[in-house]
């Protein structure tokens, strides 16, 4: 079973979710206000996709698909969650550098998006192996 990227991008209405360029004959789109809905709705073109083919008996090639965040979009969607001063202490990429890649102004290096990716991580596992008292 392949498996395939879907991006997941900040858009002028909210977030789109769409495929990697594959050899496949179909590709799906999710759209929606938050991320949980735009990946909600890509699940149910997918699911809408399947159905089609099974209808018009034609062959659907099953796949795997992994979300992928592009940076300035997961900036955005996790603003609420962490401050730019805190992100630069999670990632050790600076505050300033953070904000412009928010807002658009710029793009990351791919070892900067890597730094970013491993901070965060990091820190993931890190809370995942709290206890409290």
């Amino acid at each position: 079973m392949k498996t395939v990227k879907v991006y997941v991008e900040k858009s002028q209405y909210g977030y789109s979710a769409y495929m990697d360029d594959t050899p496949l004959d179909y590709s799906c789109l999710g759209e929606g206000k938050t991320v949980e809905e735009t990946i909600a709705d890509f699940n149910l073109a997918y699911s809408e996709m399947r159905e089609h083919y099974a209808k018009a008996g034609k062959p659907f090639e099953e796949i795997k698909y992994e979300f992928y965040y592009d940076t300035a979009s997961f900036l955005q969607e996790y603003a609420p969650a962490f401050s730019l001063a805190g992100l630069e202490r999670i990632t050790g990429v600076n505050q300033t550098m953070l904000g412009h890649y928010l807002h658009g102004r710029r793009k990351p290096s791919k070892k900067t998006v890597e730094k970013i990716e491993q901070g965060i991580k990091t820190f993931a596992r890190d809370l995942s192996a709290l206890h409290f008292a």
